[in-house]
């Protein structure tokens, strides 16, 4: 894959995971809560954690017009996309009531940090900020 078409399907990926995050994953706890509500019912735990992701979506829509200028973003995105999901995957192993989630949130996340990283490889490490200082 060129350059030039690795950066065409990274601002559309931004696009789409930025909606997803602002509208989708509300709807998914809604219709699908045992893979995606690590909670009984809409608590305040996942309303935050609705926010939070809705936030995310917000700025990697404005990151997708260009990426190239929001590097630690998509950094972030990818390795806490990482943390996140692993550390949902342990606990979903080690509690056999949340064992849903390994086909619900714990593979989105990994999908998005994968589909980031193998349109923006740049964006795995920290080197582009030590050139920037």
């Amino acid at each position: 894959m060129t350059d030039l078409v690795r950066a065409k399907w990274l601002r559309w990926t931004l696009r789409v995971l930025g909606v997803g995050f602002i509208f989708g994953v509300y709807p998914l706890t809604i219709l699908w809560p045992s893979g995606w509500v690590w909670h009984v019912g809409q608590s305040l735990y996942l309303q935050m954690i609705i926010a939070i992701y809705a936030t995310l979506g917000v700025f990697l829509l404005v990151a997708s017009s260009h990426p190239e200028r929001h590097l630690s973003l998509l950094s972030f995105t990818i390795w806490s996309s990482i943390a996140h999901g692993g550390t949902m995957a342990v606990q979903a192993l080690a509690a056999s009531e949340h064992g849903p989630h390994l086909y619900g949130d714990v593979p989105a996340l990994f999908i998005v940090a994968a589909l980031l990283a193998w349109l923006s490889p740049e964006a795995l490490t920290l080197r582009y900020m030590r050139a920037s200082t």
